[in-house]
């Protein structure tokens, strides 16, 4: 990733995490687990009073995590999944405006984790600073030498 892309790739995963962060903590603190796996039982979505705390746990840690630029790859395609199945379960059928129901503010969470799984999270992340760490001390293999004894 090119120098030039690192301060829009922070500011883009500080608003896709905080987007996340923000429905995670709604769906515990305001519209109650209870009420989501309601909502997700009648969607039909497998194991909804599962499925309804480990989403809303999910988002608040990818959220986190997203922001930080840590595991982003990882993190960021579970997320790209969970839209994509929150699009299928639970928008789509509503077409694509949100007021409506739709699915373009899964859609674009979706899109923004698919960029961070493909690029990465930039130089201003963890990752980078862990990789940076890796590359300036690297591990090599043991030679026969470093067994000899004296």
């Amino acid at each position: 990733m090119s120098t030039t892309n690192n301060a829009p790739t922070l500011l883009a995963r500080l608003v896709i995490g905080v987007i996340l962060i923000a429905h995670g903590y709604e769906k515990f603190a305001i519209s109650g687990i209870e009420g989501i796996a309601g909502f997700f039982d009648s969607i039909g979505v497998p194991l909804a009073s599962v499925a309804a705390p480990l989403t809303a746990a999910f988002e608040i840690l990818a959220g986190v995590m997203i922001i930080l630029g840590l595991f982003t790859r990882v993190i960021s395609a579970l997320t790209a999944v969970l839209m994509l199945l929150a699009a299928l379960f639970a928008h789509l059928s509503a077409g694509i405006f949100v007021a409506d129901g739709g699915w373009e503010l899964v859609g674009a969470i979706g899109a923004a984790a698919l960029m961070f799984t493909a690029a990465g999270a930039g130089a201003y992340s963890l990752d980078h600073a862990i990789k940076g760490r890796r590359s300036a001390n690297p591990v090599t293999a043991a030679t026969p030498a470093d067994y000899a004894t004296v």
